[in-house]
């Protein structure tokens, strides 16, 4: 059966990447875990050229971990992209602060993706942003079933379909632990709103920590809309944490480079 396109994006559209991180558990302090390669290729590269595919007008990459190596990759490999810098890693929310100032004039959707998931397509992008026009939301989340979620935080929907909270698995009763739809980190957001959540955001956890998904707590006081697509495609948002998970990666992508 043929599949079907994606109709194009025609909303000015940033996208924003997620690049900072240390990569504990890859055994390699030396190196940022965006760096890593697939195919001869660093994680992050795949990821522009996603932003690239969707016509992003501007692509801004938050760097914190080893940055000096990956500003220089980026410099050579992507020079139009915009750099914005987290010296110290607080968590996500705080990275996305790290863009406040440069998204300040900006009227459109920002798409929030990672620098460690190379393997999200553009049509799956290209749906995600659809779904986020088509249900008039303030916020759309790219969400999937996973047979084990343990560990992930759950998408909790009421009647009508839209995300009503999103929960932590270790903060998570026995029935929301029986939810099987998780929470991938891929976000479209309309700008402006996101930006005026950010400011409300504060580190009150364990970690000391600014994480994006309190910002949703934000949008849900003010009824903005929250909606969530589904992936059936559970590869693509395939996070790399582990060797173990860069093998599989790069046994997708080169068993998808020679279908291609």
């Amino acid at each position: 059966m043929e599949k079907k396109e994606s109709p194009p994006n025609h909303h000015p559209l940033v996208a924003v990447i997620m690049a900072a991180g240390k990569g504990t558990r890859m055994n390699d302090p030396s190196k940022a875990k965006v760096m890593y390669e697939v195919l001869g290729k660093p994680l992050v590269h795949y990821v522009v050229d996603l932003a690239k595919t969707l016509n992003a007008l501007r692509t801004v990459v938050i760097v914190g971990y080893q940055r000096e190596v990956v500003i220089q990759y980026l410099r050579n490999s992507h020079p139009d992209v915009e750099i914005a810098v987290q010296a110290e890693q607080r968590g996500t929310g705080h990275a996305m602060m790290q863009t406040e100032s440069m998204l300040k004039d900006f009227t459109g959707d920002v798409a929030i993706l990672s620098g460690d998931v190379p393997l999200l397509t553009a049509h799956s992008m290209q749906d995600l942003l659809h779904h986020h026009h088509r249900t008039r939301a303030e916020a759309t989340i790219l969400t999937a079933d996973f047979s084990d979620p343990t560990g992930y935080g759950r998408i909790i929907r009421n009647t009508q379909g839209s995300v009503t909270r999103i929960i932590e698995h270790k903060d998570a009763t026995e029935r929301e632990r029986q939810v099987k739809e998780i929470n991938s980190g891929i976000y479209v957001f309309d700008c402006q709103k996101l930006l005026s959540g950010l400011k409300h955001l504060t580190p009150k956890n364990v970690q000391n920590e600014y994480y994006l998904t309190d910002v949703f707590e934000f949008f849900w006081q003010n009824t903005w809309e929250v909606s969530a697509l589904k992936t059936s495609h559970l590869e693509e948002i395939m996070g790399v944490n582990t060797l173990q998970q860069l093998d599989e990666v790069t046994r997708v992508l080169f068993k998808r480079t020679h279908e291609a």
